[in-house]
Formats: structure tokens, C-alpha cells, sequence
């Protein structure tokens, strides 16, 4: 452990994933409150294709880090609930291409407002630069992990 503050029984991606937790609570009330009838996963799918419409399944995936069968699942219950439709594509029909409804593209606005909503509500009384160091370091975490694993594969 090189020139970082790491010490023993300090288990930062514990802390991370209890923050990360409470965010996504405070986010499902809020979308219950608003009568959303949208989870927090299905709406972190949403975020996507409101970036990038007409994405496959595998897209989906990677931008999600969510193995087949969840994205699978997630898309299932998206569909059924009228937020988005499977398209085959042209090129090889095997693959489904996932675009969102008039519907799904009108969750948008208020689910963000939401979304930022719960942002500052987490980062009450936190100083900006705090957030920024924040930020760059766990950016710079993924970084180092995400080369790991493709320099695994």
C-alpha cells in the first residue's frame, strides 16, 4: 500500500456502498412520493437510453454493469410497463435493440429533478471541495480497477 491512507479494518467500498444505498432509498421515496412507478434500477436503464436510444441488450450491460439475465429482467418489466419496446436489428436479428416509448421518454424530466433532488440532499453541509477530491478519487479508482480487468480479458 503505497502513499495512500489506507489502514487495516478501513473498508471504503463498504462506506461507499452504504452511501450508494442510502441514495437509492431516498430516490425510490421520492418516485413513490411523485407516483413514479419506477424502481431505481430500471431507472438507472432509463438514464441510458435517455443518453443513447436504440441500444442493444449487451450495450445495456456494459453500461449498467449488469450481467444478461438482469438486464434481461430489467428490459422485461420496462417493456411491460410501456416504457420501452425491443426492436430487431437489421443487420443480425439475434440482437434486440431497446427503444424507448413516448412514455418512457416523458419519465425524463421529473426523474431527474428527482435524481438531483436526492444529490444535494446527500450532499447537505458536505464543502465543494470536498466533493471534487471525492470525485477525482473515486473516478481514479474505477480507473485503475476498469484497467485492470481489461488487461485481464
Amino acid at each position: 500500500m503505497s502513499n495512500n491512507q489506507f489502514r487495516r479494518g478501513e473498508l471504503y467500498f463498504v462506506i461507499t456502498g452504504v452511501a450508494n444505498t442510502a441514495l437509492a432509498r431516498r430516490l425510490q421515496r421520492y418516485f413513490r412520493e411523485h407516483a413514479l412507478d419506477l424502481t431505481v434500477e430500471q431507472w438507472s436503464v432509463l438514464v441510458h437510453l435517455w443518453k443513447q436510444d436504440g441500444v442493444s441488450q449487451q450495450e445495456l450491460c456494459n453500461k449498467t454493469y449488469r450481467d444478461k439475465p438482469s438486464i434481461t429482467r430489467l428490459v422485461d418489466n420496462l417493456e411491460r410497463e410501456g416504457l420501452v419496446t425491443r426492436v430487431a436489428s437489421k443487420e443480425d436479428r439475434r440482437i434486440n435493440l431497446i427503444y424507448l416509448t413516448d412514455h418512457g421518454k416523458g419519465l425524463r424530466d421529473l426523474s431527474m429533478q428527482l435524481a438531483h433532488q436526492t444529490l444535494l440532499d446527500g450532499l447537505e453541509g458536505v464543502p465543494a471541495e470536498d466533493i471534487e477530491v471525492t470525485r477525482r478519487v473515486l473516478t481514479r479508482v474505477y480507473e485503475n480497477l476498469s484497467l485492470v480487468v481489461s488487461n485481464a480479458e
